[in-house]
């Protein structure tokens, strides 16, 4: 079986993102900034993983008293699953948290992108876990639901309806693991909709807030004296009018220098369709200062040399203008657009990845790449204006 007890208390909580081998089939899974304990073994000539909950509530010492009581199963011939407690669940139920943990790492195979993992992770850290993520999962009912919601449903509503339906799907899984029984307390549909207001789309419009266009130049001449990679990035950015995770992403083989074009496949898109983005001479100049990374695809890398965090220009700007968001430059570029030029308004919203809607968008098939190119020059100009 070779050495087991490998890790130690400090290397729980500090080691980086990967698999670590404690020995005996037990494993510390740290991704993102979670960390799990993940039992490994062969079943019928298949390798399974059995998740055993978060290394937060579960310490070492019980990670390896449960993968010890796994290996006898093995031993004995039986399926280690039941350790978890098919037949004596009574006896041991997990908390909410726990069961939270098993969720993610049985969907995390399937979710196509990373970031969906990390969004639980944090949605149910932030909201949910402060308020009820050490009660027994048998034991959480609709109160302790409310008191997690309530104090974000109209301010964050869009953050609270995925909030909710992620502490649905989790008691769903405990009632199907046999944990729990009755009505789900998250259930929205005739249970939840009676509880907490139901807002209408418009009364949840909230803008980001932004650099009135007016005062965009001399912001500029600021920015232009930040070094580092967040700086370059946010430049990157307002001269491309993009959104952050498109700017995050970006990859040297998507950028086309000699054609001036950023070619941004549709995965990486909001609206799933590739776009192409016209790149000024000011947004090159931008490029050639930014240095190339052996080894590394991003074209504004953190500073590990993976993809930078997306906190990293927001720290930079509140940093300079505190209360702005970095999506609100989107607002000021198209306020800019439409007050101060004679751009069509097709053009200016093909510029920022807009679908048109209705009848409009079943004659516009075109991107109007050719105007965009004039559009974006003039952006590029107007914003280096006070240099």
């Amino acid at each position: 079986m070779g050495r087991i007890h490998i890790l130690t208390a400090r290397q729980v909580e500090t080691l980086p993102d990967g698999n670590h081998a404690d020995g005996g089939n037990l494993f510390l899974r740290v991704r993102g900034g979670s960390r799990a304990w993940v039992f490994r073994y062969k079943s019928n000539g298949v390798v399974r993983e059995l998740g055993l909950g978060s290394a937060v509530s579960r310490s070492l010492a019980q990670a390896r008293k449960l993968a010890a009581e796994m290996r006898l199963l093995i031993a004995n011939g039986q399926d280690p699953a039941s350790a978890l407690g098919r037949d004596n669940r009574s006896e041991h139920v997990p908390s909410f948290a726990e069961v939270a943990t098993l969720v993610i790492e049985s969907k995390r195979q399937g979710w196509k992108n990373a970031k969906h993992a990390s969004q639980w992770e944090n949605t149910l850290s932030t909201y949910v876990f402060p308020v009820f993520g050490d009660k027994k999962v048998d034991e959480v009912d609709v109160q302790d639901v409310l008191r997690a919601l309530q104090s974000i449903w109209t301010e964050k509503h869009e953050t609270a309806s995925r909030v909710r339906q992620r502490i649905e799907a989790i008691l769903d899984a405990a009632c199907a693991a046999g944990w729990r029984r009755g009505d789900n307390p998250a259930r929205w549909r005739g249970h939840l909709q009676h509880l907490l207001p139901a807002l209408s789309k418009k009364s949840l419009v909230r803008h980001m807030p932004a650099i009135p266009y007016e005062n965009l130049p001399a912001f500029w001449q600021e920015l232009q004296a930040k070094s580092g990679m967040a700086a370059l990035a946010l430049r990157f950015l307002i001269l491309t009018a993009a959104r952050t995770g498109e700017v995050l992403g970006a990859t040297w083989d998507e950028i086309d220098m000699s054609n001036a074009l950023w070619r941004i496949p549709a995965q990486r898109m909001k609206t799933r369709r590739a776009h192409e983005v016209p790149l000024s001479d000011l947004a090159l100049e931008t490029l050639r200062r930014t240095p190339v990374i052996d080894g590394c695809p991003y074209v504004f890398p953190g500073a590990r040399g993976g993809q930078m965090s997306n906190m990293a220009m927001l720290e930079l700007l509140r940093g300079m203008r505190p209360g702005m968001t970095v999506h609100g430059f989107r607002s000021t570029f198209r306020d800019w657009a439409g007050d101060m030029t004679h751009h069509p308004r097709d053009v200016i919203e093909a510029a920022l990845a807009h679908q048109l809607q209705g009848v409009e968008s079943a004659y516009r098939r075109k991107t109007a790449l050719e105007k965009r190119r004039s559009l974006m020059a003039d952006w590029a100009r107007y914003v280096a204006s006070g240099v």
